[in-house]
């Protein structure tokens, strides 16, 4: 039976059937196409691209150019699992108008099926302004990496009394203002649950513990692509050795003249069978 697309209203009615909800963040073409293959109910073409891609030290520098080059990729692998864009650093904070026209080019230029954005309270009637423009809208609380800056670093967030009540707060505005789902990021899981247990609407935790209704991480962190991770990621592969192994075997054949061998070579250019792909 061929998976359906996943809506915005599936993702809500996955919390009230109390189904897990598997989002995961990727930002090209055969990543999507994997994740959407193995099941992933989102794909988040989130900003972290500036670092695991393109090698900023914070999300701050990506550009919402950045955003669209790598959510059109994504998008065109047609992923039955919801497209989220996420929203770089200055593309909605200035005004409600600049945000609703950004989000408007992610869903129209890009293809995303929803946007996400940072902030709590602050960001409430921003987030009215897009949803109210027909843009779904993911809510982002707790450490969010566009605020490093105020945070003095990626902090754990929620630890005492007054910083908890105001998680809370946060959530439950960003719920009455229209969003469908909130990321809860690098918040005590004691606190994670209290949300989710408030809120109507989905959370998704990343370093928030197991009692979220959801889950989301970097594919390029749960993958082994880098040396040092935070501690709530789990590694499900070490690809980070498999491709350096692959890349040294290829430049010792090649220094070695072990490759290409004559069966990898061409003997007829005219040979429309030839699976031909240039570098």
């Amino acid at each position: 039976m061929e998976r359906r697309k996943v809506t915005v209203p599936r993702i809500i009615r996955m919390k009230h059937k109390a189904q897990k909800i598997v989002m995961l963040s990727t930002y090209d073409f055969p990543l999507a196409r994997l994740a959407d293959e193995a099941g992933v109910d989102i794909i988040l073409v989130g900003d972290t691209l500036g670092m695991v891609v393109l090698g900023y030290e914070t999300t701050l520098p990506v550009t919402m150019d950045e955003m669209l080059i790598h959510l059109k990729a994504v998008t065109r692998a047609k992923p039955k699992a919801l497209v989220v864009g996420d929203m770089p650093f200055m593309s909605f904070q200035a005004s409600h108008s600049q945000a609703v026209v950004n989000a408007g080019r992610m869903v129209k230029e890009g293809g995303a099926d929803a946007v996400k954005i940072e902030g709590g309270r602050c960001m409430a009637a921003t987030a009215r302004a897009i949803v109210e423009a027909k843009i779904p809208v993911m809510g982002h609380i707790g450490l969010t990496p566009q605020a490093v800056r105020v945070f003095g670093g990626y902090r754990v967030q929620g630890k005492n009394e007054t910083a908890k009540n105001a998680l809370i707060e946060d959530a439950l505005t960003l719920e009455d203002a229209g969003c469908f789902a909130i990321v809860l990021e690098a918040i005590p899981w004691k606190l994670a649950k209290e949300i989710t247990e408030k809120v109507k609407i989905p959370t998704i935790g990343i370093g928030a513990g197991p009692y979220c209704d959801g889950q989301v991480l970097v594919s390029h962190d749960l993958l082994g692509l880098f040396e040092h991770v935070p501690r709530y990621v789990r590694r499900y592969a070490n690809l980070a050795e498999t491709i350096r192994d692959a890349f040294s075997a290829y430049a010792r054949d090649v220094r070695s003249g072990e490759f290409p061998k004559l069966e990898e070579s061409y003997e007829d250019p005219d040979n429309s069978k030839d699976n031909q792909r240039s570098s």
